[in-house]
């Protein structure tokens, strides 16, 4: 890999660009990879627990490539529900995230410079505590005897408590708080240097502020938007630690399927299937999000 670098980018250039190379080999790819391996074992009793795809048997040497972790990952529908579910469920939470981010994010770079940074600072503050400490707390919150129902009833706005905990409906609240920053700080950094003076142009041509919206702000902002949704998306599909706090019995993601398999029925190569699948399904925005990138330099040139 290094060899090919440097026939193609100069020495420095190459020098700079390897450790980022190195990184993703070392922390990714092979981690990746044998996470492939363990998917096409066979489950056994033991430490590890799977078969060896690689045995020597006398004179011989036997590879095994089982495949009944994909079988059963397409053929039951347990395993089938669990990806649409997550797939819905990311799909909701960034399309909330847009609504409520994007007239934030707006908000922000348009205010006054005086105070911008700690409207900034509102958004990243969440960051300074632990994520399982934010999550317990929620908790606290929509619990049946949490604040949320006690302020409702104390408001006489319902007379008996709202079943929110430990279903579908805390999970969304819980992945919007969680994620939102990560889709406003990447939009902001587009809205805060777009140039007003396509505005001000705009206006004197008689545009509305709405028409001047969608026809200059909206579409010059669309890869703060690609950027920030493929942040929220991503890593809301693989969550763990917010559907298993908030969410019921009957809450399936993938992220809660994968510890079950490992830690609960000891099923490593099913647990390295579904994640090898999870990744493989991850590539695909994440593909459409590197198209969308190199557009964008394309079209700056």
């Amino acid at each position: 890999m290094l060899q090919a670098l440097r026939r193609r980018l100069p020495g420095s250039r190459a020098l700079a660009i390897a450790p980022p190379y190195l990184w993703l080999l070392l922390f990714f790819l092979v981690p990746f990879l044998l996470v492939v391996k363990i998917s096409f074992s066979e489950m056994r009793f033991g430490i590890p627990p799977y078969e060896p795809l690689v045995q020597l048997q006398e004179e011989f040497i036997a590879v095994g490539l089982h495949l009944r972790s994909y079988v059963m990952l397409f053929s039951d529908s347990l395993y089938v529900a669990t990806y649409l579910n997550s797939l819905r469920m990311a799909a909701v939470t960034t399309l909330v995230c847009i609504l409520i981010g994007y007239p934030l994010a707006y908000s922000i770079a348009r205010a006054d410079p005086r105070y911008r940074h700690w409207l900034l600072l509102g958004v990243i503050l969440p960051f300074w505590t632990s994520l399982l400490l934010r999550v317990y707390a929620w908790i606290g919150i929509l619990r049946n005897e949490g604040l949320l129902n006690q302020a409702l009833m104390w408001l006489g706005w319902i007379d008996a408590p709202l079943e929110i905990y430990r279903t579908d409906t805390a999970v969304y609240i819980g992945l919007v708080y969680t994620y939102l920053p990560f889709f406003v700080l990447p939009l902001y950094s587009h809205l805060v240097k777009l140039d007003l003076r396509l505005l001000e142009a705009a206006y004197d041509l008689g545009a509305r502020p709405w028409r001047a919206f969608v026809s200059i702000t909206l579409p010059l902002s669309r890869g703060g938007v690609i950027a920030g949704s493929m942040l929220v998306f991503i890593p809301v599909v693989g969550e763990f630690v917010v559907p298993e706090l908030l969410g019921g019995a009957n809450t399936l993601m993938i992220g809660r399927l994968m510890w079950t398999e490992f830690f609960s029925n000891t099923d490593w190569p099913m647990a390295a299937a579904v994640t090898t699948v999870m990744v493989l399904l991850l590539l695909v925005p994440l593909a459409l999000f590197q198209y969308n990138q190199v557009r964008d330099m394309e079209g700056r040139r």
